[in-house]
């Protein structure tokens, strides 16, 4: 099964949900499905900034993984990270979304 998972809410998602539960799960091989995207609102966007620990370890299994990782472009232009992300993930909407998947449709989309 595929699945992409979306960051909506603020509360631990990042710091918690991702980067204790996901994450290891993710670098270790046993996560159980094949995640083929990451989307980031508002605040989570963050953790796409060059530099983030967290996302230094995401960008590797990312790459690893074949994993789309893509930020909110309103959620990055309002906090002006936009040209801070790390190189290679971009920032859309949702039909940039869907585009970037759409060779690699996941079967499940899990919002966080």
């Amino acid at each position: 099964m595929k699945v992409a998972y979306i960051f909506a809410t603020q509360r631990h998602n990042i710091s918690y949900v991702l980067a204790r539960m996901i994450l290891p799960q993710l670098e270790e091989k046993r996560h159980g499905v094949e995640v083929v995207g990451m989307f980031f609102f508002e605040d989570n966007n963050y953790v796409l900034v060059d530099g983030d620990v967290i996302g230094e370890r995401l960008r590797k299994v990312a790459e690893e993984q074949n994993i789309l990782l893509m930020g909110c472009d309103q959620c990055c232009y309002e906090r002006e990270i936009a040209d801070r992300l790390m190189t290679g993930v971009p920032i859309g909407c949702f039909p940039d979304l869907y585009g970037a998947l759409a060779g690699n449709m996941p079967d499940q989309v899990i919002t966080l």
